[in-house]
């Protein structure tokens, strides 16, 4: 389909059928002669990939058909400047990535409302921006027939939408399957319930917790997109319907319910009934309020921090024990000794945990034995020269031994105490 294949501008032309042509090629001037188009089947043919830009001169296309062709490659911009458009048709190809800028908001597409990806080659979907989607979007997303890889998440998103009743789930039950690591064929993703190796379990639709005094939002999460008739009951049995609300609750614009300076007895499920010209919807949201504040006191020490902090104040008390015991010398009790000489001050330390005491004899006062410069040292450690022994005082108090450098040593120091 070359950019001339038509004789001049059709701008009365709104629909164009091309399936079954065995189109490979479309280029992207192909559209610049049909402007208003609003219709356009491209399906059954042999599109193997869509281009940049391909149908951006189409800003009032709605419907685009592409299914049943060998798409595998699509440009995120083929479908820049469709504004309008409200269902695409991408079933039946070989694309093997979900594209999900298509489906976010303030995307290319924002009135998109059916987007059908079935029988492709997605092995995983993008789970959690799924699950963020508004319902009335997720009830026309069609993924089934695709080798998905089976877990838990992809379990729950399909369990919530069978739950919610969503279209996208209930008319394709059985070809909504997974692929288990060692099954032989695929399994329904609806029976990986409690199902090994997985052994998966369903999420409640809707759960919200808060604290006492948030601000929270309760989203009315309909499939009936553009109803503003909307009405709230609390789990005291208190409607809330008009916009603005009384008290602690208010209605907003979009239809949430907004609940402000939350206390313990507003913890319930709240009920959200939506009244549409076809079919009425019922949804409920269950709110846990935890009875204290986010920031409060009990929180600047947590579980770690606690540990941390004993742990420490454990080993400074080890330390203090092992290093500050005093000496429990029975015959120096009474005994008061002189300071150290000078010159071996610098190799003596109040933290020694090895001190060395004389023998005594009771009675007597204790004395000091002197260091030999040739013998063996303290420990059995051979001294080179020692410091001579000071004079003995003479007077009440006892003469005090010579500090020895080997004195300072650790709490395993082989030293004998000899009493």
């Amino acid at each position: 389909l070359r950019a001339d294949w038509a004789p001049g501008r059709l701008a009365h032309l709104h629909a164009l059928v091309l399936s079954h042509n065995g189109l490979s090629f479309v280029s992207t001037e192909a559209f610049s002669h049909v402007p208003h188009l609003r219709h356009l089947d491209l399906s059954s043919n042999r599109l193997r990939a869509l281009e940049e830009n391909l149908f951006s001169d189409l800003t009032e296309l709605e419907v685009l058909l592409l299914y049943n062709n060998e798409i595998s490659s699509v440009d995120r911009t083929a479908f820049d400047n469709l504004g309008r458009l409200r269902k695409l048709y991408l079933g039946q190809n070989r694309i093997a990535r979900f594209p999900s800028e298509l489906l976010r908001d303030g995307s290319r597409l924002p009135q998109l409302a059916l987007l059908d990806l079935s029988a492709n080659r997605l092995r995983s979907l993008p789970v959690g921006e799924l699950q963020a989607l508004p319902a009335w979007l997720r009830d026309r997303l069609y993924v089934h027939g695709n080798p998905l890889a089976c877990d838990c998440p992809l379990f729950q998103l399909v369990a919530r939408g069978r739950r919610r009743q969503l279209s996208a789930v209930m008319d394709f039950q059985d070809e909504l399957r997974c692929l288990l690591p060692a099954a032989p064929a695929p399994v329904g993703i609806l029976a990986l319930a409690g199902r090994q190796p997985l052994n998966c379990s369903e999420a409640k639709e809707a759960l919200l917790e808060a604290h006492l005094g948030d601000t929270v939002t309760l989203s009315c999460d309909t499939r009936l997109r553009g109803v503003r008739n909307r009405y709230w009951k609390t789990p005291g049995g208190e409607w809330v319907s008009e916009e603005g609300g009384n008290g602690s609750a208010a209605l907003l614009a979009n239809g949430s319910l907004q609940l402000r300076g939350l206390r313990p007895e507003d913890t319930g499920t709240y009920t959200c009934w939506v009244v549409g010209p076809v079919l009425n919807e019922t949804l409920h949201v269950e709110l846990l309020v935890h009875n204290f504040t986010l920031h409060g006191p009990h929180d600047t020490l947590n579980t770690a921090y606690t540990t941390l902090v004993g742990c420490i104040l454990s080993v400074v008390l080890v330390l203090i024990y092992l290093y500050l015991t005093p000496c429990r010398c029975c015959c120096c009790r009474g005994a008061e000794k002189p300071p150290p000489p000078r010159d071996d001050s610098i190799n003596s330390s109040v933290l020694s945990a090895t001190p060395n005491h004389a023998a005594g004899v009771p009675g007597e006062p204790c004395r000091s034995r002197s260091a030999s410069a040739t013998g063996p040292g303290q420990n059995g450690r051979f001294k080179a020269g020692g410091t001579p022994q000071p004079p003995p005082r003479h007077g009440p108090k006892a003469q005090r031994k010579v500090s020895d450098p080997d004195s300072v040593s650790s709490v395993f120091s082989d030293t004998p105490i000899v009493v």
